[in-house]
């Protein structure tokens, strides 16, 4: 059961693992980026994105992160769980954490990405918009998702 993954609040120390699972998870999800994008995109989440969010993330039994999520601003900016150990539960615990305790009820995924967004509208989010680019002005769509049901549909 998701509910008995615990949530840390990772340390500065910790920004090179969050990194790994990161780009692990990007190469397991996002076969669409060239490789050249993604070593850009490494260096900005190390630099400035992981430093723009409230970050949450849960461990394994040696303390390895194995998945993260940040928030700001009421959106989940990022959500990447290491591909070892998807379909544990990881991602729903840490989106529902980022829900019932940082209040984020909204959060872009790539249209590239169904398995993503799959994940997403069964977590009880909808599609509100749609961006030809990405944040950084490429052409890899961005579907705009906002959370519709209530938290107590959710638990379940």
């Amino acid at each position: 059961m998701y509910r008995h993954i615990s949530v840390h609040t990772p340390r500065l120390s910790d920004y090179p693992e969050l990194a790994r699972v990161w780009e692990a998870s990007v190469r397991a999800t996002h076969d669409f980026l060239p490789d050249s994008y993604i070593c850009l995109l490494r260096e900005l989440l190390v630099s400035q994105y992981l430093d723009a969010v409230m970050l949450i993330c849960c461990k394994d039994a040696k303390q390895r992160i194995t998945g993260f999520a940040g928030v700001a601003a009421g959106r989940v900016e990022m959500l990447f769980i290491d591909p070892a150990v998807r379909g544990q539960g990881l991602g729903k615990r840490l989106l529902h954490y980022a829900i019932d305790e940082l209040n984020a009820v909204g959060l872009d995924v790539n249209e590239q990405n169904p398995q993503a967004l799959g994940f997403y509208l069964h977590q009880g989010f909808e599609v509100v918009g749609r961006s030809e680019t990405d944040g950084m002005g490429q052409p890899y769509p961005l579907l705009h998702l906002r959370l519709i049901q209530t938290k107590a549909a959710q638990t379940g």
